[in-house]
């Protein structure tokens, strides 16, 4: 007698990589509202955007390994206003479109520029020789970009006339 043959439902999966996504985008959103807000976790209070301090100039001063090859060009970029603009306005936009589930193609890109440049920063690494969160979490960006979006807002995105003409939106 011939056993039944067993589908896989992805339905669960799908749902926990967006409850993935949804964390992963408030990890960028918190970095955002603390650089923002200086809310006392990252960024003390006091030493916020909003208080006109650079939200790069710390990283960039002080976060970069001081053995790695890029340092002259990293230690060049500290508090300059255009790299803090970008910066910060790539953690809301990176945070909110991960969060909302629209953009994702294009979060991925800027995502995975931002932190690829974070982890050339910190190079050599200390754990790892080659891996660290930075790649982990740039590599997510584009399982997200490309995955199932569940617990989204894409089809009302996708009706808008923004969406509906430049397919790089999505």
């Amino acid at each position: 007698m011939a056993k039944a043959k067993k589908t896989v439902n992805y339905e669960k999966a799908w749902y926990a990589l967006a409850a993935a996504r949804v964390m992963v985008g408030f990890v960028f959103l918190w970095a955002f509202l603390d650089k923002t807000m200086g809310l006392g976790f990252a960024t003390k209070h006091g030493q916020a955007w909003l208080d006109g301090v650079s939200p790069t100039m710390g990283f960039l001063k002080f976060g970069v390994n001081a053995k790695g090859p890029f340092v002259d060009f990293f230690h060049s970029l500290a508090g300059n206003v255009f790299v803090d603009w970008l910066f910060m306005l790539g953690l809301l936009g990176i945070g909110m479109a991960l969060i909302l589930g629209i953009g994702l193609r294009v979060a991925a890109v800027a995502g995975t520029t931002l932190l690829v440049m974070m982890w050339a920063a910190e190079l050599p690494l200390a754990n790892n020789p080659v891996v660290d969160e930075h790649l982990v979490y740039a590599t997510m960006l584009w399982v997200f970009a490309f995955g199932p979006r569940k617990w989204s807002l894409i089809d009302t995105w996708l009706q808008t006339p923004a969406a509906k003409n430049n397919p790089w939106l999505w």
